[in-house]
């Protein structure tokens, strides 16, 4: 068995396959995993097979710290990327001893590499007004943009998060004498939370949804409900089935998105990411003296000790928050003059 180098050879041994995909699919319905999880897992483990010529219940521990040490660090993998992999593989060979495929556990002592952890490159709020005024409020697809950007910046979620939304999440309640508007958000690990919108991302969303090109679009879905940020083309389907869930917007085109206009902005590349725009979020309500138990509530942290405090922040303490700390009110946005009148009319 060669372990000098690592390999890119595709997995044929059927045994080993067909192991790699029970534990896979009872990761998916018993433990509610995500597609981005499953898909990883599944590399790991297919390297894994490969790495041990097929024999994945033949292997001890010398060869799995073999694999997950010396073996993805030369074929490129962080450290952070190789804690991922040793968790693929632990709870891979756990499952298999549970269900008596092998002996004994041999990934029971397989420890974790040291990572450091290193502080977050986070856009500032000069950078995040410049990225906000860059799209063009006379198109369509600018609105839409907007109304993205105003999401990510102001209320701090995910990419994936946002483009998977629907318009069922969008959840209206009543707020010291105005409608506001809070999003019913599913993000990572297939965690939910309720989480107020800051009034500059609400009218930009509410100038898409009420653009007059978004009712020609086929949004519906199966169930009755409509995707919510649509992309304008998809080249893999014809025009006929380009409705429905292939007319969502993926992560990859807001992605390319963000980096396009901070392009256009003069804003650092290091900073064009939505992971940037998250930072910043938590940056500001931090620096506005918003507890850490508040922030975590807002920003979906999923840290165990802090789990229960979601249900304990009422939307209200948490709307006061937001409009207190979220950067959107500390910057030009192409609504703060409206909502600058708006407030002088007693609208809001």
């Amino acid at each position: 068995m060669d372990f000098s180098a690592p390999t890119t050879k595709i997995i044929s041994d059927d045994t080993s396959l067909s192991v790699i995909d029970h534990f896979l699919t009872w990761k998916q319905e018993n433990e509610n995993c995500s597609a981005r999880t499953v898909k990883k897992y599944r590399q790991i483990l297919q390297q894994l097979s490969d790495f041990v010529d097929g024999q994945l219940t033949e292997v001890d521990l010398g060869v799995l710290e073999q694999f997950s040490g010396g073996w993805l660090h030369r074929a490129g993998y962080s450290a952070a990327s190789r804690k991922v992999a040793v968790a693929a593989v632990r709870g891979f060979y756990s499952f298999l001893a549970k269900r008596r495929i092998v002996a004994r556990n041999p990934a029971n002592e397989l420890v974790y590499p040291k990572i450091g952890r290193r502080l977050p490159r986070f856009m500032n709020l000069k950078s995040a007004e410049a990225l906000l005024l860059q799209p063009d409020l006379g198109t369509f697809s600018g609105i839409r943009d907007s109304a993205i950007l105003a999401l990510l910046i102001g209320c701090g979620f995910r990419i994936d998060g946002v483009c998977r939304l629907n318009e069922s999440q969008l959840i209206w309640y009543h707020y010291e004498g105005s409608d506001r508007l809070a999003i019913r958000i599913l993000e990572k690990g297939e965690r939910e939370r309720l989480v107020p919108v800051p009034l500059e991302a609400m009218l930009l969303l509410q100038a898409y949804l009420g653009h007059p090109e978004l009712p020609s679009i086929d949004r519906l879905l199966e169930n009755g409900d409509q995707v919510l940020f649509v992309n304008l083309r998809n080249r893999y389907v014809s025009v006929w089935e380009h409705r429905g869930e292939l007319r969502r917007i993926s992560p990859r085109t807001v992605d390319k998105m963000i980096k396009r206009y901070a392009i256009a902005a003069g804003v650092p590349q290091d900073q064009a990411h939505a992971h940037a725009l998250r930072h910043l979020f938590g940056t500001e309500l931090a620096e506005s003296d918003s507890s850490t138990l508040q922030i975590q509530a807002l920003m979906g942290h999923a840290d165990p000790k802090t789990s229960e405090i979601y249900t304990h922040i009422s939307m209200r303490k948490m709307t006061n928050i937001l409009d207190l700390g979220n950067p959107l009110g500390k910057i030009e946005t192409p609504v703060s003059a409206l909502l600058q009148e708006m407030k002088r009319g007693k609208l809001l």
